[in-house]
């Protein structure tokens, strides 16, 4: 893949270069000193793939996302001296369209391929990103879906509230939960294409902005009314038979991890209404034939409209499955699922 570099410290640039480069199936396409050079860059050559360092002079990585995203898309990896110190604004670039983040390799004595083995790590599923989606364009012409089967406990009807989220996803599962009511009684899931090592920091950043409970999912949790549980591993998080929340490594050929198709399944087959479930902005189409198991086993299925998406690849290919009881923009969202659940706290 052809990589472009954006950073301020030459000691830095020059160190990802060399990561990049120890692998013979990457060139480094140009380096760019700031935000706003990126962006130039960008509009005359477009990479594969841009890391993106988050504190420059003059217009920050966050900021520069924003526009590269807007202008000319392509995938934005954050590469910055400290995810967690960081944490405001790479979810701030995360929800403009950056699909992940990693700290900045420090080479030292180590080989480049060894010092950043994570980074190239990241890169390599970018890679196997576009080969799957060079596959899956195009409008599916039939789904098959297996019927969910009924719960096997009782859930004593707990409302529960599910969001799928990729591309530019932590910006629009900000949106949805500062817009819901403090007194909200149904428990959330939120499954977000993210890395294991910034999970702690998106929490943190949700439960800060939004004034919300908000922590990461350990195995065995279950849903609780008012509190938002957000995946925190690299494998898939799915709901057991008991209402217990675990992780599974399967099906490990899914690039998209943690899968929000995975998830809804198992709540299409272990939880019962009423409850709702929401697919957002992101690439590919994870999460559509989820939706659409999810809308046959009689939950209220809403997806995010085209126009307020960074990217629109799941929302559209759930739309095209007819998975979607609901389009909405995004600002629309939390009002129909606080809808959807008052109408079942008032027919109790």
């Amino acid at each position: 893949m052809r990589i472009a570099i954006v950073n301020d410290v030459r000691i830095a640039t020059e160190a990802l270069r060399r990561v990049v480069c120890s692998d013979p199936s990457h060139t480094v396409a140009w380096t760019a000193g700031d935000g706003a050079e990126a962006i130039r860059r960008c509009e005359e050559d477009r990479p594969d793939v841009v890391l993106m360092d988050l504190v420059m002079p003059g217009m920050n990585g966050a900021q520069a996302t924003k526009e590269i995203m807007r202008r000319c898309p392509c995938p934005i990896l954050v590469v910055t001296a400290t995810v967690a110190g960081n944490y405001s604004l790479v979810c701030q670039a995360l929800g403009y369209g950056a699909f992940d983040a990693v700290a900045t390799p420090v080479l030292g004595d180590m080989a480049p391929a060894q010092a950043g083995a994570v980074l190239l790590e990241k890169l390599d599923h970018v890679s196997k990103i576009r080969s799957r989606l060079m596959v899956q364009t195009g409008t599916p012409a039939a789904a098959v879906v297996k019927t969910a089967k009924p719960a096997e406990f009782d859930h004593r009807q707990l409302p529960l509230v599910a969001i799928g989220a990729s591309t530019g996803g932590p910006q629009a599962v900000q949106t949805i939960l500062s817009k819901l009511p403090q007194d909200f009684p149904a428990a959330i899931l939120i499954v977000q294409h993210i890395s294991a090592d910034f999970a702690d920091s998106l929490a943190t950043w949700l439960s800060e902005s939004c004034k919300r409970t908000v922590r990461t999912v350990h195995d065995g949790d279950r849903p609780q009314a008012g509190i938002v549980l957000v995946a925190e591993t690299d494998d898939h998080m799915v709901m057991r038979p008991d209402g217990t929340l675990a992780y599974t490594k399967e099906p490990a050929e899914n690039p998209f991890r943690p899968s929000v198709d995975v998830l809804f399944h198992s709540l299409a087959r272990h939880w019962r209404r009423p409850s709702v479930a929401a697919l957002l902005t992101g690439i590919g189409r994870d999460g559509a034939l989820g939706l659409l198991e999810l809308r046959q086993a009689g939950w209220h299925t809403i997806v995010q409209d085209e126009r307020t998406s960074v990217v629109y690849g799941m929302p559209q290919a759930a739309s095209q499955l007819g998975a979607a009881v609901e389009i909405l923009p995004i600002e629309e969202i939390a009002a129909s699922a606080a809808h959807q659940i008052n109408r079942w706290k008032n027919s109790r």
